[in-house]
């Protein structure tokens, strides 16, 4: 029986899709998986220690909030976008849509290899973590080998999960968000009430470290901007509100709303969260003797049992965290699919009987795990370099993408048809400023992160080297020589899948 299409599958209809996920998340469900992504128990925690060889304490306490504001700035002006084009392709879709298909094939491989980036990511720190966690309980090895193994099984999980429990992941999703709120609060009692002491307000605030290797000469232009890493890799994913978009009640509004509040209220918490780290960093000799590990601050401020119990309640959100990364990235790997872009794109578009994208997420899980073998090899210098350089491109390869269509919705102007949710005459002046921080923040995040790491020098260490330039690099220049020689072609955008909307259409929202 036909049956009237509400205002979410109609919407879609209009942008050219036929409901073909199951529209069965809440307005906080959207939230809640961007708040998981971004996730203060993981970035807070596995990055920690790029903030504090490279600045020092002042790169947190200062470089959180300093670079919070600008990324804010970046997802109010995502915000508008979602709520004009409710789409699980998302940020792809939105470049395709105001401008040519040009930009929406660059900016749906950008978007692709970041998410794909920080799925891999999260999950090695959650995998880093774990390993940890079950030495200390079970004596479970600490080693690459082993961590690398638990990653693979972390990334199976989460796969597993995505695939056989659609409906269930929503419920995760807002088990996760409660689950960092007070999991977050429990570790800031235990490092406020936990140590015999604490440190001054002069150390949190004003002094400075230099572990990187370079001269402290380069510290205010080069040290100190690579320690901004944490904040600018910590809150990201947010996109996922827009993947999830065609899977959201009341889209046009909820993703939205849902996108700019993860990060607020990401950005509040976590600094936090950082504040009590740094106010407990009390044995700076030994941190620094473990690479700014912050599990250092831990063991060195508290008991051992409270210091097992924060990283148990971390090893957890990032396990959240990852589960979320990966329901993100299968949706954009099936959005992009579903208009032809990525080889053998029939089989990833594919959905199951309960319509869920089953080969997207393999596919995605799968180049996660190619794209982290080399952390199976240590730095020169034992800090996790390979970690941070898959860091490196998640955080290029997504605000990249998040940078063409803010440029694009410049160019419009007043051309632009805004949703429910819009910035005004705002947008340009917030727009400009976002583009300006992508910029700043893509050059410094392909530069080396230590002296071993700088071609042609002395000492140079090929296992030290930041293998972003090269992944973007090459991506780069693959993408675009396929676009020139063959999809400009072929490739137009967006294709419809539905005909023009009618009252009589039927749909398949559950």
């Amino acid at each position: 029986m036909a049956q009237t299409l509400d205002d979410d599958a109609r919407r879609l209809a209009e942008l050219g899709y036929k409901q073909e996920l199951s529209r069965t998340w809440s307005g906080f469900s959207n939230f809640a998986i961007s708040f998981s992504i971004i996730s203060i128990l993981a970035g807070c925690f596995t990055t920690f220690g790029q903030a504090w060889n490279n600045g020092g304490p002042i790169a947190i306490s200062w470089g959180w909030p300093l670079i919070s504001i600008f990324i804010l700035i970046i997802g109010l002006c995502m915000s508008e976008l979602v709520s004009a084009y409710p789409t699980a392709g998302g940020i792809y879709w939105w470049a395709a849509k105001m401008g040519k298909p040009i930009h929406g094939w660059f900016t749906g491989w950008f978007n692709l290899i970041g998410l794909i980036a920080v799925t891999a990511s999260v999950d090695y720190g959650c995998a880093t973590f774990m390993n940890i966690t079950l030495d200390r309980f079970f004596g479970f090895e600490v080693s690459l080998g082993n961590t690398f193994i638990l990653f693979a099984v972390i990334l199976a999980l989460h796969a597993l999960i995505n695939i056989y429990s659609h409906r269930l992941i929503s419920i995760l999703q807002n088990v996760s968000v409660w689950w960092h709120v007070f999991g977050a609060a429990v570790v800031v009692l235990i490092l406020i009430f936990g140590p015999d002491k604490h440190q001054s307000m002069s150390f949190v605030f004003t002094e400075t470290i230099n572990n990187s290797g370079f001269s402290d000469s380069s510290f205010w232009f080069y040290v100190l901007p690579l320690g901004f890493l944490l904040t600018q890799y910590t809150i990201t994913g947010f996109d996922a509100c827009a993947h999830v978009s065609e899977e959201t009640q009341g889209a046009s509004t909820a993703a939205a709303r849902g996108l700019w509040q993860s990060i607020f209220y990401s950005a509040i918490g976590g600094w936090i969260v950082l504040l009590a780290f740094l106010f407990a960093a009390t044995n700076v000799d030994e941190i620094n003797n473990q690479a700014g590990f912050v599990g250092a601050i831990f063991d060195t401020a508290v008991p051992g049992n409270m210091a097992n119990v924060i990283f148990a309640v971390s090893t957890i959100g990032q396990f959240f965290c990852g589960m979320s990364c990966v329901t993100s990235m299968s949706r954009m790997t099936y959005a992009f699919s579903r208009d032809g872009a990525i080889p053998g794109w029939r089989l990833w578009s594919k959905v199951d009987a309960n319509r869920t994208p089953v080969n997207a997420i393999i596919f995605g899980c799968v180049v996660a795990l190619i794209l982290t073998l080399p952390a199976l090899y240590k730095a020169p210098n034992g800090a996790p370099l390979a970690f941070y350089a898959v860091v490196s491109v998640a955080v290029i390869g997504l605000y990249i993408a998040f940078a063409i269509p803010i440029y694009l919705r410049l160019r419009m102007g007043d051309r632009f048809e805004p949703g429910p949710w819009t910035l005004g005459p705002k947008y340009k002046v917030l727009g400009w400023i976002a583009l300006i921080e992508i910029i700043v923040v893509s050059i410094y995040f392909i530069m080396p992160l230590i002296p071993a790491a700088v071609p042609f020098s002395e000492g140079f260490d090929w296992t030290a080297v930041n293998y972003a330039p090269i992944v973007v690099g090459v991506m780069v220049i693959g993408v675009g020589l396929w676009w020139a020689l063959s999809a400009r072609k072929w490739f137009t955008g967006p294709r419809r899948t539905v005909d023009e909307p009618d009252e009589t259409t039927e749909t398949a929202v559950s």
